[in-house]
């Protein structure tokens, strides 16, 4: 009875044929724990070398929007409205100038009211500008604070309000070289000559850039008010990527061309684009899923009898 016992428990040993299947049997259940690993580093390395496109390009849409909604607040404005709004630009554009510019921009809480003024949309959103040379079109915003500057062009607050007029001086800022939006990062490639279009209101004002100047951040006097000249200046950051001086691109106003007094941003190409990108997003994700789907999936392997029986 006893040698019965043992002879239930008596291994036999594997054939050679078997040994190999079952190494094969676990290498697949490796590589489909590996593969998933690999695909995932390669999808992280792309999303990283992609996303400044892809966000600057975003963005760009985003401005586009912003600018959009604006010409639509702006359209359903009456006469009296707009008139109402240009006296209050221009009541403060003389305080400025009273003051003067050195005491205004170091001081500019000086002048009340400023965060209401062409206020048209609620959003802090005073008009736009636009840089064909550059392919630039930008909300301005009331303001310099980070959080503007991260999304679009903000006004220097005690400079002019850009609504034009004798004696008057504007001043327009924007970051360059941001990963996520383009700015004013191709700023300095404008030249003397060259032209940029302001809107505000229904009203698009044409300046002719006649002046660019690099300085430090204490020599402001270049955007000084001067006596019966309409200026506006774009100021940004130079050398690029280092910051430590500031670009500034000055225009004097001029005739604006009838056919750029009349056109309107509209949100019809943003909407495309809008689907085109969630076809973009969609169909990258449905090949993953499928791929993964179609990996050999790792199988446990459980072998109740290790021993073969008689």
């Amino acid at each position: 009875m006893g040698n019965e016992k043992n002879s239930d428990f008596t291994p036999k040993f594997m054939s050679v044929d078997e040994v190999e299947r079952r190494k094969k049997r676990r290498g697949r259940g490796k590589r489909s724990f590996v593969t998933p690993i690999l695909l995932l580093i390669l999808l992280i390395g792309l999303a990283i070398v992609i996303y400044p496109t892809f966000s600057n390009w975003w963005n760009s849409k985003v401005q586009t929007r912003a600018v959009a909604n604006y010409d639509e607040a702006v359209s359903s404005l009456s006469e009296t409205d707009y008139s109402d709004y240009f006296d209050a630009a221009y009541a403060y554009n003389e305080a400025i100038a009273r003051l003067g510019s050195a005491t205004a921009l170091a001081n500019p809480d000086l002048v009340e009211g400023y965060e209401s003024i062409l206020n048209v949309s609620g959003t802090g959103i005073m008009g736009y500008i636009e840089i064909e040379k550059i392919d630039v079109l930008l909300p301005i915003y009331h303001g310099t604070s980070t959080s503007v500057l991260q999304v679009g062009a903000g006004h220097l607050e005690g400079s002019s309000l850009p609504v034009g007029g004798e004696s008057t001086h504007a001043v327009i800022s924007a970051h360059r070289g941001l990963p996520s939006a383009t700015l004013f990062t191709h700023l300095d490639k404008m030249e003397v000559g060259d032209t940029f279009t302001i809107t505000i209101l229904n009203e698009v004002l044409t300046y002719e850039v006649d002046q660019i100047s690099i300085v430090y951040p204490y020599e402001i006097e270049n955007l000084y008010i001067e006596e019966g000249q309409d200026y506006v200046t774009l100021l940004t950051c130079t050398p690029y990527g280092i910051n430590t001086q500031r670009l500034m691109v000055r225009g004097h106003r001029i005739e604006t061309e009838a056919a750029k007094k009349t056109i309107k941003v509209t949100a019809e190409a943003y909407q495309i684009d809008t689907f085109l990108v969630a076809i973009g997003v969609a169909v990258p994700l449905i090949i993953l899923l499928f791929i993964m789907a179609s990996m050999p999936k790792r199988k446990k392997h459980y072998d109740n009898k290790k021993f073969d029986d008689n």
